[in-house]
């Protein structure tokens, strides 16, 4: 299907490129971007007038829930959620049930999702059978049916011998570990740690939880040579230690999610169930100092988090309610809103969201290595057209997602997806 995308701001970080202009798009690749060939006649006309076109979003932290959490959230549901959020790729952790650490269960992932036509799925492998800690699982198998690194998701590793096996395993053919920087016995809690969770009588979870598993970490990775990315950071005294750790010259990325972005310990309120999230949400110094890595590069990708939770799971008492919330559809937009409100460009909005997350996939992207998160020409044609101008209500009830629970409800947001396109096809459309 030829597709013409006329009239619309065309910004794409990875390229430098901000301007008006025209994309043009055939058998699922970008023909021409800027101005279409005299010769190219669209089957369909996109109008972007007043739109920004950018590439379709990489979203490095996405919970599926299929297989073994369906009443959580089908792969359907969640899917359409991406798409609806201008997410084109995702990457999904291994807690599933059963556990992704056997290469049927990826490849039928795999093949459940592609049948779908949304967008591209990437799983991280078990680090460990089961997530239990114990025993390394087979990383080259697991690679070879699809892959794109290995982790414990949110379960840490206590035994130390054993994630520096998994780190010279992992190093040895080149492959990335993920790793949420969380120490087994500290990380326990419910609540940062301070007198706000002293006074609601809430267990703490300390600054020192994610501080000493990052010097862990570290110390592992020059023995070993690792590369490692470290999942939603959640401190000023973490960001600092991967700002060291990046002087000493390893080979270390790091995210931040949404919640721990724009949310501090203030929002849990009365009890607040929405607001149980891991990693905890800290004070407003941690929040700003994490804003401010957005800005200056030390964190390379914004994420969503996406953790539908149901209804029984979150209508508990805080301490007792699962962790998480849905984030898919509100991306692209707390992104813009922390752009408006620090004054950052929107190219640098774009590419926390796009280029960056996939440079820090790489190389296990394969063939899609050198075209996702950017609009190259001759590259895989995922791509997000939003209305920067248009402003909506966070309404759980109008979320596509299964889960509808989120610390945004209610909140306007700046920032509307239009279209989205993956591999040339139309996945979302919406009204203008």
């Amino acid at each position: 299907m030829k597709i013409l995308i006329q009239g619309g701001r065309i910004v794409d970080p990875a390229a430098g490129l901000d301007a008006p202009g025209d994309i043009a798009i055939a058998a699922g690749r970008v023909l021409a971007v800027g101005q279409a060939p005299t010769d190219f006649t669209p089957s369909r006309v996109i109008d972007a007038t007043g739109c920004i076109v950018a590439p379709g979003l990489v979203d490095l932290a996405v919970r599926l829930r299929e297989p073994g959490h369906e009443h959580e959230g089908m792969l359907e549901s969640e899917m359409a959620a991406a798409v609806a959020g201008g997410v084109t790729s995702v990457v999904c952790p291994p807690d599933t049930d059963p556990v992704l650490d056997e290469p049927g269960l990826v490849e039928m992932l795999k093949f459940r999702s592609e049948k779908l036509h949304q967008s591209r799925v990437f799983p991280l492998g078990a680090l460990t059978r089961s997530l239990q800690g114990e025993v390394l699982t087979e990383m080259v198998q697991l690679t070879e049916a699809g892959c794109v690194g290995f982790s414990q998701a949110e379960i840490p590793l206590g035994n130390t011998q054993i994630l520096q096996r998994a780190l010279q395993y992992a190093s040895t053919f080149g492959y990335g570990v993920w790793l949420r920087p969380q120490e087994l016995y500290l990380g326990r809690g419910v609540a940062a740690s301070g007198p706000l969770a002293t006074r609601m009588g809430l267990a703490g979870v300390p600054v020192a939880a994610e501080t000493i598993a990052l010097h862990t970490i570290f110390e592992l990775m020059k023995t070993t040579g690792a590369r490692v990315h470290l999942c939603r950071l959640s401190s000023a005294a973490g960001l600092e230690l991967v700002r060291q750790a990046r002087r000493d010259g390893l080979a270390v990325t790091c995210d931040v999610s949404i919640n721990s972005l724009h949310l501090t310990e203030t929002d849990i309120g009365y009890f607040d169930s929405r607001a149980r999230l891991n990693p905890p949400l800290r004070q407003q110094r941690d929040r700003d100092a994490l804003r401010a890595g957005l800005l200056d590069g030390t964190i390379d990708a914004l994420v969503s988090d996406h953790t539908p939770v149901d209804e029984d799971a979150k209508t508990l008492p805080f301490a007792e309610a699962e962790p998480g919330a849905t984030g898919l559809e509100l991306l692209l937009s707390l992104a813009l809103k922390w752009a408006q409100d620090d004054g950052a460009p929107l190219a640098r909005a774009l590419a926390v969201l796009t280029s960056q997350p996939a440079q820090v996939l790489g190389r296990s992207l394969g063939t899609l290595q050198a075209s996702l998160g950017r609009l190259a020409v001759g590259g895989v044609a995922d791509v997000c057209v939003f209305d920067p101008k248009a402003e909506w209500v966070v309404q759980p009830e109008s979320l596509r997602s299964q889960g509808r629970h989120t610390p945004f409800s209610g909140y306007a947001l700046p920032g509307r997806v239009r279209c989205t396109l993956v591999g040339g096809h139309i996945a979302h459309e919406s009204a203008a």
